[in-house]
């Protein structure tokens, strides 16, 4: 996928900054093929399947990989993908933790929640001797809070939210989160659906950790939240910048890849780097502890690592590119938007404890009904 030169030369000012906070809404969807159609569930151990019967159970969200990458990988290896879905991580752990860890091969989700499988003992230690390509990680996106030693996780794409808007709709320069409580903006907002993003962008609002653990911080992010609620046209995670592009909302706060989108169908939409501060997140692909089919898992897992290959899965995505060697592959009118830049300093959504977690909740509820 190339994008139009008029679009990069609007964001290459703009994009500076490392990595998404990535993060979606619903509930698993039944596995299904590259192609689309409805496939079996795994069955069988790697020691019991025939050669001609290997198969990859890949459980992740929808259009992650670009089509012709997976018909690829099957053609070369002759392993056949199985690709289910998930809307939320919170959904993919509740469905990993039924399974004990198995039914799936290899799940890419968000930093925070892949923590908690790895607590929960659903995640094995990867044998990076079976991975030849990995020395192609960016290491800057390794040794992150949820994996510390880099025992379980490959980083599968990174980014931060970042503020968009239409200059034809506002009539002013947005340059932070404090602009979206402007009075001419009401009923024009369109937020994503992640309660820990748009509080911590709350936090960052008013000079505040993203990640404090203060219930009385939080409860007064909930106040000032509540102070927004007049300007929120929705919020929702799915394909939120389609609200942007249809003229429903004026200003948008969107994860990496929409953004991604966003300017891809409108070069004249400008990006606001918040100037109080920026959230970063990272996507990891794991081998769950009692997946059915790890040697396919870490056959997928080198393949996606090799530089010529990553390079076109980060241009389909839209995601900061974690893989250092592909970065020399990615078109100069793109480098901007897909390489991060070194340097810059951001905070990442990580779990707190449960006091803090209980108010967060609240806060997001308050939030959500004063928006209705």
């Amino acid at each position: 996928m190339r994008l139009k030169r008029k679009w990069i030369a609007v964001v290459m000012a703009a994009v500076l900054a490392i990595g998404t906070l990535a993060g979606c809404g619903g509930s698993p969807a039944e596995p299904s093929a590259p192609g689309g159609q409805e496939t079996k569930a795994p069955s069988g151990s790697d020691e019991t399947k025939a050669s001609g019967d290997r198969e990859l159970v890949i459980f992740t969200w929808d259009l992650m990989f670009p089509e012709e990458l997976l018909k690829d990988f099957e053609e070369k290896t002759g392993i056949k993908i199985v690709y289910s879905k998930f809307d939320t991580d919170e959904a993919m752990l509740q469905k990993l933790s039924a399974a004990k860890g198995g039914d799936y091969d290899l799940v890419i989700a968000d930093d925070y929640i892949i923590e908690n499988a790895i607590a929960q003992g659903l995640v094995q230690k990867l044998d990076t001797s079976k991975l030849k390509n990995y020395g192609n990680i960016n290491p800057v996106f390794q040794s992150q809070f949820f994996d510390p030693k880099n025992e379980y996780t490959i980083p599968h794409g990174a980014g931060i939210p970042l503020i968009v808007y239409d200059p034809e709709q506002v009539d002013f320069e947005i340059k932070g989160y404090n602009d979206l409580w402007n009075e001419s903006l009401k009923g024009s907002v369109a937020l994503t659906a992640n309660s820990r993003v748009i509080i911590g962008m709350t936090l960052q609002a008013m000079g505040e950790s993203m990640n404090t653990e203060d219930p009385a911080v939080i409860e007064k992010a909930g106040e000032k939240l509540k102070e927004l609620a007049p300007n929120v046209r929705m919020i929702q995670d799915d394909n939120t910048q389609n609200a942007l592009l249809n003229g429903e909302a004026s200003v948008a706060y969107l994860y990496t890849s929409q953004v991604y989108a966003a300017l891809n169908a409108n070069p004249n939409l400008k990006v606001c780097v918040p100037e109080e501060g920026l959230g970063f997140g990272v996507m990891g692909a794991f081998i769950p502890s009692a997946a059915p089919n790890s040697a396919e898992a870490y056959e997928f897992l080198d393949y996606m690592l090799d530089a010529e290959v990553a390079e076109q899965m980060f241009e389909f995505l839209g995601y900061y590119c974690t893989n250092k060697a592909a970065e020399a592959l990615i078109p100069e009118e793109l480098r901007e938007l897909l390489v991060a830049p070194e340097g810059r300093t951001m905070e990442m959504v990580e779990n707190v404890n449960n006091e803090a977690t209980e108010t967060y909740n609240k806060v997001w509820t308050e939030f959500k009904a004063a928006c209705n």
